[in-house]
C-alpha cells in the first residue's frame, strides 16, 4: 500500500505543561504497485499538461531569457496539495532503495520538490532531509565556499538525489552539483520532474550523473 495512517500518541506533539497525548493520522511512503504507481503517473500527467503553454512560434520567453514555443510551469503542480503529494510519492518511489541521506537542487524548481519527499519519507526507517542550495551565498556566512549557499539539513559526506522542476540545458544543475561535491557529497542521481529535451540530460551524462525524468516534453505533447 502506499498509505499508512496509524492513530498515534507522541511526546513530540505535546505542548509544555499540557497532560493530553495528541492523535494524528500521518500520511507517509510505503511503496507503490505497478497499478498504483501507474495511476499515480497519470494523474500527475494530467495536472502538468494543465500547465502546459505551447504555441506554433518561439513567443514565449523562459527564465533563461531565450525564447521558446513551450512553457511548463511545474510550480503550479508542484505547490498544489495533490500535485506535491504525486511528485513526492512517485520520486520516492524512484529512490527508495538508494540509501539516500538529503534530497534537494537549486531553488526555487526544487524547493517544493525535495519539501514533498522530505515530508513523505517522515515515518520511514531512513527519513529523507531536505536542503536548498541558494543562487548567491549568504551574506553572513564569512567564507564564499560551498556552505554558504546551502541551506538546511545536509549531514557530513551525504549520499545525495538532486531535484528540479525542469531539465534544460543542465547548467543549473551542474552548478549545483560542484557546491555540493565540494561540500564533500556524493551525488547519487538526478531527477526532473519534466525533460525538456533539449540536451540537459546528455550533458549530465557526459560528466558521469545518473540522470532520470518522470516525464519529458513528448509525454506532454501526446497527453
Amino acid at each position: 500500500m502506499v498509505l499508512s495512517l496509524p492513530i498515534f500518541s507522541d511526546s513530540r506533539f505535546l505542548s509544555s505543561g499540557l497532560s493530553f497525548a495528541f492523535s494524528a493520522r500521518l500520511f507517509y511512503y510505503r511503496g507503490m504497485d505497478k497499478q498504483e504507481r501507474a495511476n499515480f503517473r497519470l494523474r500527475l500527467l494530467k495536472k502538468l499538461r494543465d500547465s502546459f503553454v505551447y504555441n506554433t512560434e518561439p513567443i514565449l520567453t523562459l527564465s533563461s531569457g531565450r525564447t521558446s514555443r513551450f512553457y511548463i510551469d511545474c510550480k503550479k503542480v508542484t505547490l498544489d496539495p495533490e500535485g506535491a503529494f504525486l511528485v513526492g510519492q512517485l520520486i520516492l518511489d524512484v529512490i527508495s532503495d538508494l540509501g539516500v541521506d538529503a534530497i534537494g537542487g537549486m531553488t526555487l524548481g526544487a524547493d517544493p520538490i525535495a519539501t514533498a519527499v522530505s515530508v513523505l519519507s517522515y515515518g520511514e526507517e531512513r527519513p529523507i532531509p531536505a536542503f536548498i542550495i541558494r543562487k548567491e551565498p549568504k551574506p553572513f556566512v564569512p567564507s564564499n565556499g560551498p556552505l554558504a549557499y546551502i541551506e538546511g539539513n545536509l549531514p557530513t559526506r551525504a549520499r545525495v538525489v538532486v531535484v528540479d522542476d525542469v531539465l534544460t540545458g543542465g547548467r543549473a544543475t551542474e552548478r549545483t552539483i560542484n557546491l555540493l561535491k565540494e561540500a564533500g557529497c556524493t551525488i547519487l542521481k538526478v531527477i526532473a520532474l519534466v525533460d525538456r529535451k533539449e540536451g540537459g540530460r546528455q550533458h549530465l551524462e557526459a560528466l558521469g550523473y545518473t540522470v532520470e525524468s518522470l516525464f519529458t516534453v513528448e509525454d506532454l505533447l501526446k497527453a
